[in-house]
């Protein structure tokens, strides 16, 4: 077994500068600029810690690998624009530093490149590495019109925001694992186990980026602080927030999410005072920790060592437990 720091070297190995460049440049250089700035590479290690954990090697699980990462990458180039976010990763973001159509045609070219890296498997597993993979992209996108149509619909509730960061993020990190597994050669219980560890890991990692989108540092979290408030999304936060509260500031939170005239800042500093008079800060961390228990709890019934799977339960936590 390889430590995390290992896998994590060989993984920034495979996206060297320079790397991902072509012509015609227009096109190339925000998939290079993209792919540089690193992020945290954690989709790809899960899949590598995956494979290792049920006895395969981690470089025959590289290229679906690098598949995964970059189409996660190509997500938050066409999420970027629908979110007009002006940072990621503590700059600016594809559609702000080029345009939003070179931030289109450069997003879907990654999605082909995604393809080619995952198909680089050997035969026998290419079937059931697309079928994952497939399922997963989908789900991705309807995960996003989810959230898009959240904003503008009236009644949405807790079951509903559930639904949508399952599909949204919780689906791609269940299928990393689930790609590991496959490419070992895993049992099919194993490999569903696996994927609940994932699917219950990723909820909880949503979460975690929901609170730290509200009540996390700026120069730590690399992205602007708020963007949910300002973009009236119906996080977590938001809902538990308008269930617990009484009728006065039930009426509060609609009006300032209606208001287009109010100035942001305002607007991010007044939700934050509510979230936190109702407690809402303590409640969302208990509900991460709920879902990180569960994921621990699917990755004990996979039938392999307990030492195996010390890479996994240690990421998990980090993942969780985390300011980033």
């Amino acid at each position: 077994m390889h430590s995390v720091e290992y896998l994590m070297n060989k993984i920034q190995n495979a996206f060297p500068e320079g790397n991902f460049l072509d012509v015609p440049i227009e096109l190339y250089d925000p998939i290079e600029y993209t792919l540089s700035q690193g992020g945290k590479r954690l989709r790809p290690l899960l899949v590598l810690l995956s494979c290792e954990m049920f006895g395969g090697n981690p470089d025959e699980a590289m290229n679906p690998a690098i598949g995964v990462e970059i189409f996660h990458n190509f997500t938050l180039l066409h999420d970027d624009i629908m979110d007009q976010a002006p940072l990621r990763r503590g700059v600016q973001t594809v559609y702000k530093k080029w345009n939003s159509n070179v931030a289109i045609l450069s997003g879907d070219t990654m999605f082909v490149m995604a393809y080619e890296y995952v198909c680089r498997v050997t035969p026998a597993k290419l079937p059931d590495v697309l079928a994952i993979f497939n399922d997963t992209a989908r789900k991705v996108c309807e995960g996003q019109q989810y959230d898009m149509n959240f904003e503008t619909q009236v009644k949405v509730n807790l079951d509903d925001y559930y639904m949508m960061i399952r599909l949204k993020t919780a689906v791609l990190i269940a299928c990393c694992v689930k790609v590991g597994a496959i490419m070992a050669g895993a049992d099919p219980q194993d490999a569903e186990n696996i994927y609940k560890f994932g699917e219950n890991l990723g909820m909880a990692f949503q979460l975690q980026d929901d609170l730290l989108d509200t009540f996390g540092d700026t120069s730590k979290f690399g992205k602007e602080i708020g963007r949910d408030i300002v973009s009236n999304k119906k996080t977590f936060l938001y809902l538990k927030a308008f269930a617990l509260a009484n009728e006065n500031t039930r009426a509060e939170l609609a009006q300032l999410s209606q208001d287009q005239q109010i100035n942001p800042n305002r607007k991010v500093q007044r939700i934050q005072e509510i979230y936190q008079s109702l407690g809402i800060d303590t409640i969302t961390q208990e509900i991460i920790e709920g879902y990180l228990k569960r994921a621990i709890f699917y990755l004990e019934q996979v039938a392999v060592d307990e030492g195996r799977k010390a890479g996994l339960r240690k990421l998990a936590k980090e993942m969780i437990h985390r300011e980033v």
